[in-house]
């Protein structure tokens, strides 16, 4: 290439590699003063696109962190003033148990037991009424499961929680199915006829389940029914007068379903049994199925199993998430698969994720003393305790010992909830923040070492470049040169 004066194209070769210098040189020095390797969407626009999206994710891991930690805080409100409730109904179950004692408290004792009873009472409504998280009501109902009978006739009382064979409970219709063949009590007719309920029976005595009765000079069969079932508390047995031919004799039956309760009838003498002992046939436990609805859209069903409730009041079943369910002796019959009634589900909703749909539930039932207590006594509640007669402080200690378990068991959900699912949850967010935190500060940040040694290099090409230029300057100084010699 010739000499020329108008175009130095080696300056220009210089300039140009000093110009890219410059501009690396300036994102390095943005890069190492901001300590990002994207600064803008031109140092990397896959990556920014990558890690604007970890970054949008990454906040929400925060919020569903400080969501459940808030969830954990309510739900620690709502047991706290669970555990008041608790402490309260210890103290009526005393107040009822005095009362019971009939052979010395008198009227004027027992009307101060129930006044006692009854400002407890109100105490428990108040604590229902007044819980709040914020302006939210807690233990009011509004964010609980309510399970509405429609077939009362086959169902005397119903208990569902918030989960229902470990899946969240949602609002529908509940069906239950009869699985195995109808429950019954244990039943053992005795073998000794008698002519009729007014004949005498043998003298002498007979244990039955483990209580000795003592048949006297005279008494008839009539007399010994009703002797026996004087003692029904003890024994759990009520004995009847049934046909047997022409003639009658004594059956005996367990006032409670199942195969927990047993008859065991022991004489030594012909009195009931001609002389022998008798161990009838155990009851048989009831098997029933019950659906429900449950998040999202489906439906699940739960073994229901059991027979401890007395069959004048009807069957209890429960399942292994501690639901309870009381059927009626035409419930026990009832062998198709029937809808039994409704599922209201609150709407105590937590979103404990950072995406869409990640959210979870959680039902708190009613605490008022109209809600509890309810399937010990048909129809009523702890709201009817009265203890100021035998029969009402009996009952109250047993509609009063359902809701210690009610109240037991919804504390117990609500200690599982906390800690196997929202503080689980919360520790698992925090691994998947520290994941997502370290992915993205792959892609954004920037590593300091690099770009120092790059810097380096940089300015050492910046210096080398200026001294590339000044040559290309001089060598048109040469042209210079040989105009002088002409």
């Amino acid at each position: 290439m010739g000499l020329t004066i108008n175009t130095n194209i080696a300056a220009m070769i210089a300039m140009r590699h000093l110009n890219q210098n410059e501009i690396r040189g300036q994102i390095v020095m943005t890069r190492l003063a901001s300590g990002l390797r994207i600064n803008s969407a031109a140092d990397d626009p896959a990556g920014l696109i990558i890690s604007e999206g970890l970054r949008a994710h990454i906040q929400g891991l925060d919020q569903a962190v400080r969501n459940t930690q808030d969830a954990v805080n309510m739900v620690k409100t709502a047991e706290s003033a669970l555990n008041e409730v608790s402490r309260l109904l210890r103290g009526i179950r005393s107040i009822a148990v005095h009362s019971a004692n009939v052979a010395v408290v008198d009227a004027t004792q027992l009307t101060a037991n129930q006044s006692q009873i009854r400002s407890v009472l109100l105490s428990i409504d108040r604590i229902a009424d007044h819980t709040s998280w914020g302006t939210k009501k807690l233990l009011n109902g509004s964010a609980g499961v309510t399970a509405g009978i429609t077939r009362t006739d086959l169902v005397n009382s119903l208990y569902i929680g918030s989960e229902f064979n470990d899946e969240r409970v949602r609002s529908g219709e509940i069906t239950m199915t009869q699985v195995t063949q109808a429950t019954r009590t244990t039943t053992g007719p005795m073998t000794t006829q008698f002519t009729n309920s007014a004949t005498i029976v043998q003298t002498g005595t007979f244990v039955l389940n483990g209580v000795t009765f003592l048949v006297e000079s005279g008494q008839t069969l009539a007399d010994v029914a009703a002797k026996i079932n004087q003692k029904s508390g003890q024994t759990g047995v009520l004995a009847s007068i049934i046909p047997n031919g022409a003639n009658v004799s004594m059956q005996l039956t367990s006032i409670k379903f199942g195969s927990n309760f047993p008859i065991n009838y022991m004489e030594t003498t012909g009195i009931l049994n001609g002389g022998v002992a008798a161990t009838p046939a155990v009851g048989i436990d009831a098997v029933y199925d019950v659906e429900v609805p449950i998040e999202p859209n489906g439906t699940t069903t739960e073994r229901f199993t059991g027979g401890q409730g007395p069959g004048v009041d009807g069957l209890t079943l429960t399942s292994t998430s501690g639901n309870k369910l009381v059927i009626s002796a035409a419930g026990n019959n009832e062998t198709a698969a029937t809808i039994i009634g409704a599922l209201s589900v609150g709407t105590m909703k937590f979103q404990i994720g950072a995406l869409a749909d990640q959210s979870t539930s959680f039902s708190i039932p009613s605490s008022y003393t109209i809600d509890i207590g309810t399937g010990a006594i048909p129809g009523k509640s702890l709201a009817d305790v009265d203890v100021t007669t035998a029969q009402g402080a009996e009952d109250a200690i047993r509609i009063i010992d359902a809701a210690v378990q009610q109240i037991a068991f919804l504390r117990g959900e609500m200690g599982s909830f906390q800690m196997n699912f929202l503080e689980s949850t919360s520790r698992s967010l925090q691994v998947a923040h520290e994941n997502m935190t370290a992915s993205e500060s792959i892609i954004r940040d920037a590593d300091i070492a690099k770009e120092m040694t790059e810097f380096t290099k940089i300015q050492i090409l910046r210096q080398s470049g200026m001294a590339v230029l000044a040559q290309a300057n001089q060598s048109a100084q040469s042209v210079l040169q040989l105009l002088g010699r002409q």
